[in-house]
């Protein structure tokens, strides 16, 4: 699907986006040398949490999701942490799996998970987890990848992470989940990053990801990992993401 590139509008969904003050994003551009090495938990999230979860996207039968430890039983495997969606389908490359001749199963699934940062219905099951959470869920700051191309950012200003330019985005932790304008359901996509003003937690994401991680507590990542909408795995900073 193509999009018009769109000026910078002053919203991005039900987010505004912050053209002046980049401060609220300063202590993620901060990080300790050698423990968020690019491709790793801590420089797609954050690092310092004392917890991390992934969360698995779902793959897809129609419109329904489908659960990785349903599709890894289809083929006699078994899902954990390290799961790589590419190996467990039996593509032998990760960046190609999309568009070879790997057949789907019938009736389990027919679309592979999500690729991109946290799709909208699982975006929707974290928000109640992470506001539980948080003192602060009515004021919360997103990264959104200035690279996605549905609109030209030229004019605002970004801050840096870990092979990624971010633009900064400002609202309450409801409207996470809110798409562009105009667009399909989270299409353009939503933010890659979100952190409250507490800074209790991140969540990231990434482009070319099938997972969404989850810095916190250890509380935090123990109501993750227990949420029955989610599909989640205990990780830690320097866990190779996937």
């Amino acid at each position: 699907m193509f999009f018009d590139r769109l000026s910078s509008p002053p919203v991005y969904g039900r987010l505004r986006v912050e053209r002046h003050d980049l401060t609220p994003a300063r202590w993620l551009t901060r990080r300790p040398l050698g423990v968020d090495a690019f491709g790793t938990v801590a420089a797609v999230c954050a690092p310092g949490f004392e917890a991390y979860a992934r969360i698995l996207h779902p793959a897809r039968l129609g419109d329904a999701p489908v659960r990785w430890d349903r599709a890894a039983a289809s083929y006699g495997e078994r899902v954990g942490a390290a799961t790589r969606w590419h190996e467990l389908i039996g593509a032998e490359d990760r960046l190609m799996y999309r568009n070879d001749d790997t057949p789907a199963v019938p009736g389990v699934w027919d679309e592979h998970p999500h690729e991109g940062p946290t799709p909208g219905d699982v975006a929707r099951a974290l928000i109640p987890v992470l506001a539980r959470h948080t003192r602060t869920a009515d004021r919360c700051w997103y990264g959104l990848w200035a690279g996605y191309g549905q609109v030209e950012w030229g004019d605002v200003p970004v801050f840096e992470t870990p092979g990624r330019e971010e633009v900064l985005l400002a609202g309450p932790l409801d409207d996470a989940d809110s798409p562009a304008p105009g667009s399909h359901e989270g299409v353009p996509d939503l933010p890659d990053l979100w952190w409250p003003e507490d800074r209790a937690w991140c969540v990231g994401g990434d482009v070319g990801l099938v997972s969404t991680y989850v810095g916190g507590s250890a509380e935090c990542v123990a109501d993750i990992l227990a949420t029955p909408g989610l599909e989640a795995y205990e990780v830690d900073e320097t866990s190779a993401v996937d």
